[in-house]
């Protein structure tokens, strides 16, 4: 079972400072973070991080209470990266450990999403000595090489 949105947004202010049994968190607060929380996810989706997380409409469409389904070796890198950009907005400076843990968290979610393109080699060649044309198809060079739009670690995408 993954964090919620609510869990990531109270982790968040725990990590600023404002732990919520201590202070209380008024629900426009909650609402504020939550945005930014999607909004950051939107950017790392953009930049090609997928996390399966439920990226509401419109700003006003969002429930603190989804579930996220975000994977567990994200987490960390949630909270810390939420907590740095939150506490600008309530005059908090970030440790410089929350600051380390959100910067190595983000390049851990980088590598993961890093895909190295896959080498095509060109029509021209011819497939080997190995190859038996007359077992397969009469054409003894590799095909051309395709060049398809990529939608992420999903696949390439598919026109219909």
């Amino acid at each position: 079972m993954s964090y919620s949105k609510r869990q990531f947004v109270t982790a968040a202010f725990e990590e600023i400072g404002i732990a919520d049994y201590i202070y209380d968190l008024d629900p426009a607060q909650l609402q504020s973070a939550v945005r930014r929380l999607d909004s950051m996810i939107a950017e790392w989706n953009g930049k090609g991080i997928r996390l399966s997380y439920p990226l509401p409409g419109s700003p006003e469409n969002t429930d603190l209470d989804t579930e996220s389904t975000v994977p567990d070796a994200a987490n960390e890198a949630v909270i810390t990266g939420l907590a740095v950009r939150i506490a600008p907005s309530y005059g908090k400076q970030v440790s410089h450990d929350t600051k380390v843990i959100a910067k190595q968290g983000y390049n851990t979610l980088m590598q993961r999403a890093a895909m190295p393109p896959v080498m095509q080699l060109p029509e021209t060649m011819s497939k080997g000595s190995g190859n038996k044309p007359w077992r397969y198809n009469n054409n003894p060079f590799f095909p051309a090489p395709s060049d398809p739009v990529q939608s992420g670690q999903e696949g390439d995408l598919e026109y219909n």
